[in-house]
């Protein structure tokens, strides 16, 4: 991934947090038959390893994990949101006319060792977890005990686990920060007019930080 200095973010702390709030993930992996990419809600586990480890699953008839090898490098990528950005927002582009539209967005790459994790144990526990984080919000959150134990007992055989323990973060968050004060706070606050709250609070915070506050 091209990394403008200015556009990179090493806090772990925020990357895993981007990957909690976003967690559904791109797994990119390179198999027997070439390249492929699965999309899959990953639950992470920040305090494993030296930065953390994901844990998935897949349906037992996709071939991916078939063509997975123990240790193979796979990488996961984790979007954060995106917006447009109009040259229009930037108030130095009513006086000078030297501004182009712009894409603004926060990823992480992830990389990592991953590992097949065919066991109901590891699977149970995993839908279990990722359930209670899901759920959490809803007035009355489902829980796997509400449905007929043989049912989930099915569900759980036809799904098969994947851990990766992460490696390598990179973080992209591309917010204007290579702009003025003023152009970044006019693009953010546009954003936001738009409803386009994520990237526009993220774009307010990257200028506050730049201005020291």
């Amino acid at each position: 991934m091209y990394l403008p200095a200015h556009f990179e973010e090493s806090r772990t702390e925020l990357l895993h947090d981007l990957i909690v709030r976003h967690p559904l993930g791109v797994l990119v992996t390179h198999g027997n038959g070439g390249l492929d990419a699965n999309h899959l809600p990953f639950a992470l586990d920040s305090a494993a390893g030296a930065h953390g480890v994901l844990h998935a699953h897949v349906a037992r008839n996709n071939p991916v994990w078939q063509e997975i090898v123990d240790g193979d490098e796979v990488l996961v990528v984790f979007r954060g949101g995106d917006a447009y950005v109009s040259p229009q927002w930037y108030p130095s582009k009513h006086e000078t006319h030297r501004q182009v539209p712009t894409w603004n967005y926060r990823v992480v790459h992830a990389h990592g060792r991953a590992r097949i994790r065919d066991d109901e144990r590891y699977v149970r526990g995993l839908v279990a977890r990722l359930t209670r984080a899901h759920e959490a919000s809803q007035p009355v959150p489902w829980k796997m005990g509400d449905a007929p134990r043989d049912f989930i007992d099915s569900m759980l055989k036809a799904i098969v686990g994947i851990e990766i323990e992460v490696t390598r973060l990179v973080g992209k968050f591309k917010l204007s920060q290579n702009k003025e004060l003023r152009d970044i706070e006019g693009a953010g606050n546009a954003l936001k007019a738009k409803g386009e709250d994520p990237i526009g609070d993220a774009m307010l915070a990257a200028a506050a930080a730049k201005a020291g506050r």
